[in-house]
């Protein structure tokens, strides 16, 4: 089941697409109040989730047209930051190090940070290029994963059960900044640097653990693709070390790491310029795709 968030008539409402993608059944005529994606996450029954389902595959319930809505992101301003993971993936480890001039180093424990959203780009939307600030700019797909329910001390053999769905994030990366403060919080967190979409797929369509492919293309060039069973940390490690330590809140997004192929990673580097198209694939979910402007 695909839900997404829309924009019509000066609104933005929560709807799921049906079966063949091209209607918005709007939550609401089926009965559900919920005035955001976060606030369904947060309260949503099984049954009601049941009901959704049943109506995504129901022809004979009409819809708004998928393609005369506003595209808005699934969750336009996460309550939280983006929890990110970096170093992922072996061949993005070692594009990083030929970057930097350093030795490859493969890490021992997973890596964290954080990345700030004020509001989440949607499909269609345009990435915000600062060439005052840092003419480095990069693409990273990633599968991002939505916690369906509070997790704490969650073991890795029951992480599935706290997963409400998965989403496209394009961890946009600001190179020279990360490099200047030794850290990637501000290189990360500029606004506009988070493409998110096109809607959030929910975790019952997916056999776990997950083996999806992940791919991007930059102007119809293939520049990404791997698999996210090639990931190091995998997805029940990661959210069972996680809430071993804090609560992870209903409605968290966590992005899992990108593989190899970005910019940085050519022996000429290759950052995006303005004009250029972005489209961030991952299997069984959708294609995101944006503009850098």
């Amino acid at each position: 089941m695909k839900l997404l968030t829309y924009h019509q008539k000066n609104t933005e409402s929560v709807g799921v697409l049906n079966k063949n993608g091209d209607l918005i059944i709007p939550i609401k005529a089926l009965g559900l109040t919920y005035p955001s994606m976060h606030e369904l996450i947060l309260h949503v029954t099984e049954d009601e989730l049941n009901l959704l389902r049943n109506a995504a595959k129901d022809p004979s319930i009409d819809g708004i047209p998928y393609a005369t809505v506003g595209k808005v992101a699934p969750i336009p301003e996460p309550r939280q930051d983006v929890i990110c993971l970096g170093y992922n993936y072996l061949d993005h480890i070692d594009e990083s190090a030929r970057f930097k001039g350093e030795d490859v180093d493969l890490p021992e424990y997973a890596i964290y940070f954080s990345k700030r959203v004020n509001r989440a780009v949607p499909d269609g939307g345009e990435i915000t290029s600062y060439p005052e600030l840092d003419e480095q700019l990069d693409y990273e797909t990633e599968l991002a994963v939505i916690i369906g329910k509070d997790a704490k001390d969650v073991p890795a053999e029951r992480v599935g059960e706290y997963i409400f769905g998965y989403t496209i994030l394009n961890d946009v990366s600001a190179r020279k900044l990360q490099g200047r403060h030794r850290q990637f919080y501000f290189g990360k967190s500029l606004d506009g640097f988070t493409p998110m979409g096109p809607w959030i797929v929910t975790g019952d369509e997916f056999n776990f653990p997950l083996d999806l492919g992940v791919s991007t293309y930059v102007n119809g060039e293939l520049r990404q693709n791997a698999r996210t069973s090639q990931m190091i940390f995998k997805i029940p490690h990661v959210i069972a070390e996680l809430s071993s330590g804090f609560t992870l809140k209903a409605g968290t997004i966590i992005a899992t790491g990108t593989p190899g192929g970005v910019g940085m990673g050519d022996d000429t580097p290759r950052f995006l310029q303005k004009g250029d198209v972005v489209e961030c694939v991952v299997e069984g979910v959708g294609k995101l795709t944006n503009v850098v402007g």
